[in-house]
């Protein structure tokens, strides 16, 4: 009987980033390998990535390199970037006319993009930019939805309620979104996915408390997708999910892929590079969810793809309805 295969998106990974081209803080450390980090993705079974847009400028390259390297991407504005929407010498509608110009501009019939965002409220970071306005830059992403039909791929870091009574008010623009990198409370979750009915990301920065781990298990299973946020967000031995990983039964799924990481002084053209999250961990992030909910890997990774075809791939996800 042949063995089953894993098969699993990552829906938030930023490979704009210049860690994937070997740069790091300004600091040119290595060779670019982007193509080498797609590809271990691919070798384990994470068969599409998601490209996060957090600028204009980003969301343009994000969707270039959708289209150079077979992936796909998000269009949108990062909380943390609204000043970029403030200070647009053309005002804001210019910019966000600017984005759906970008969306509109696709002519294949594989269309890259497939949603909008990242965007939302952070306010762990005001320093970057002042709530005031992160919140009224965030609303202008409703209406990008509403005009595209395209779902909403959220930002929420300490928010109070300010950031739900926002989603609350523009529901009915959109058609359905994810609260990506999740690490709210119960309360939080039941909000998001009873009320609101969008769905929840995973990844590590979800699972690195008790009190995390406990909301995980909470997650409804048909509200469940799965993200690295690569190069950032990847599970640390200092983390309470770690054990899950350390003391699994089965060897690390990622043992196919050669050595280990190495540091980025010592870098091997086609090994990782540690402390740099990419998306072929995405199946740590399966394993560690798997044990929280005890259940097999690939039943879960069955079901998370299905959501993700869902919210991202619609028509994909209609045409495998039974």
């Amino acid at each position: 009987m042949a063995s089953r295969v894993i098969k699993l998106v990552d829906i938030a990974v930023n490979l704009t980033d210049s860690v994937f081209v070997g740069v790091y803080r300004g600091k040119h450390s290595h060779s670019n390998d982007l193509l080498h980090v797609i590809q271990r993705a691919h070798t384990v079974g994470v068969d599409r990535l998601i490209i996060t847009g957090t600028t204009l400028d980003e969301s343009k390259t994000a969707y270039e390199m959708a289209v150079k390297y077979n992936l796909y991407s998000t269009v949108g504005c990062h909380p943390t970037h609204a000043q970029d929407i403030e200070n647009h010498p053309k005002g804001s509608q210019d910019y966000f006319d600017s984005l759906l110009a970008l969306i509109q501009s696709e002519q294949s019939s594989i269309k890259r993009i497939v949603a909008i965002g990242e965007c939302g409220l952070d306010y762990d970071r005001t320093h970057f930019c002042p709530i005031d306005i992160q919140k009224r830059h965030f609303v202008g992403h409703f209406q990008l939805a509403h005009r595209t039909g395209l779902p909403i791929l959220f930002h929420n870091r300490n928010t109070g309620t300010d950031f739900i009574d926002l989603v609350k008010t523009h529901r009915h623009l959109f058609s359905t979104g994810v609260v990506h990198s999740f690490d709210g409370s119960i309360t939080d979750l039941n909000i998001f996915t009873k009320e609101l009915d969008l769905y929840i990301g995973i990844n590590g920065c979800s699972l690195k408390t008790d009190d995390q781990i406990q909301v995980v298990k909470q997650i409804p299973l048909d509200r469940l997708l799965l993200e690295t946020d690569a190069p950032w967000c990847d599970i640390r031995p200092t983390h309470a999910s770690f054990p899950f990983l350390s003391a699994h039964a089965t060897p690390d799924p990622l043992d196919i892929l050669g050595p280990e990481a190495k540091k980025k002084e010592k870098f091997i053209m086609g090994q990782r590079v540690k402390g740099r999250n990419e998306p072929c961990t995405l199946l740590h992030v399966l394993r560690v969810v798997a044990g929280i909910k005890n259940m097999d890997e690939h039943d879960l990774a069955d079901i998370v793809y299905q959501n993700t075809l869902k919210v991202f791939f619609p028509t994909e996800y209609h045409s495998t309805e039974v």
